[in-house]
């Protein structure tokens, strides 16, 4: 695959048992030499490298980034919100998610099925924060009716860790 060539598709690559193992290790420790690697995964540093690369290519590895405690960030507090649209039309759906994707306090958006439109995740410093983001940035949205916030009290499972 070229650079600027649109990435493959799950079904155009599948893992094989050898692609398995270096992404389990990698989703552990995304700085782990190519030397270690290869050894955690019982093969040469050159097929190693090779796999990786390949990978990567493939857009099975789309990137790496370092995962930062929110409390030195002061963003202690992790909050979803539920997101009812006044319209469902494709412009107001373009409008949103181009404002939401701007928007540098919100982690995650999702379009989903059911009851609401959408479920956003954002992290902030205290509860006086996110009122002002909520009031100044999320009800100004386009199409935006209606939200329900729901403060987490206690962090049971967080992990970007993908089961393979």
């Amino acid at each position: 695959m070229r650079k600027g060539e649109p990435r493959m598709s799950a079904a155009d690559y599948k893992l094989d048992d050898a692609d398995r193992r270096i992404l389990r290790v990698l989703q552990q420790d995304g700085r782990i030499t190519n030397q270690d690697l290869a050894s955690a995964c019982n093969m040469s540093a050159s097929s190693c490298f090779e796999r990786v690369r390949r990978l990567r290519e493939r857009g099975v590895i789309i990137g790496y980034t370092a995962l930062i405690d929110p409390k030195f960030a002061e963003r202690e507090l992790l909050i979803f919100i539920e997101v009812l649209l006044d319209r469902t039309t494709s412009d107001i759906f373009d409008q949103f998610a181009d404002r939401i994707r701007r928007s540098p306090e919100v982690l995650e958006c999702h379009m989903v099925a059911g009851g609401f439109d959408y479920l956003v995740k954002v992290r902030m410093k205290d509860m006086a924060a996110y009122r002002v983001f909520l009031a100044d940035t999320l009800i100004t949205m386009p199409g935006v009716r209606e939200t329900r916030t729901y403060a987490v009290m206690e962090e049971v499972k967080d992990t970007s860790v993908l089961p393979l």
